[in-house]
């Protein structure tokens, strides 16, 4: 039989081909399976974290609306209440009117469930136009103010800017703050176990 070398170097070729497909792209293309699979589970959770990016971009936006609100209704209907700022407001308010303020007498707060109710009895004199345009300043005013028992009556004495005197209650609310209104509800517990001893 005469010796082919064309065979050996087959057989050779065939051994390392062998050889390198085992060894080496074998464990290379799992390898590369696996950095597939690993790169898509990425791409999925990349495309989950741009969602919750979109949502919380969407609540922050929600979030900084709701605190303009807020601030804009802390205007009208404030967390705590400034008796000196009002008194002073209402002050001008009827100085600006060309009104008299005979009373001002603020009374206590009457709480409600998240606020609080703090009505101020006045008593003024002045003209009927001018009583007008203070309520209606009154009404523009950036606080939330109700007129309630409004009573007038005709002076017998009169003037031409001394012609009538005024009487109602403006009624002002407050937001109960939390913190507070726990407090004032866990005190009431223990105030009364107090009496009890």
């Amino acid at each position: 039989m005469r010796k082919q070398p064309w065979l050996n170097y087959l057989i050779l070729i065939i051994i390392l081909a062998g050889a390198f497909y085992f060894l080496y792209f074998r464990p290379k293309s799992a390898e590369l399976k696996n950095l597939r699979a690993e790169r898509q589970k990425i791409e999925a959770e990349l495309v989950e974290l741009r969602a919750k990016k979109q949502q919380l971009d969407k609540i922050e936006l929600e979030i900084a609306t709701m605190t303009q609100t807020l601030k804009e209704l802390e205007a009208i209907i404030p967390v705590k209440k400034e008796i000196d700022v009002i008194l002073r407001k209402i002050q001008e308010l009827a100085f600006d009117s060309r009104l008299n303020i005979l009373r001002f007498a603020p009374q206590g707060e009457i709480l409600q469930e998240f606020y609080s109710e703090w009505p101020i009895p006045i008593e003024i004199s002045g003209n009927y136009h001018n009583l007008g345009i203070f309520f209606d300043r009154l009404r523009t005013f950036a606080r939330l103010f109700i007129v309630d028992k409004f009573a007038i009556k005709a002076l017998p004495n009169q003037t031409d800017d001394l012609t009538i005197a005024s009487s109602f209650t403006a009624k002002t609310y407050m937001f109960v703050e939390e913190t507070a209104s726990k407090q004032e509800a866990s005190a009431k517990p223990q105030a009364k176990a107090g009496k009890k001893q």
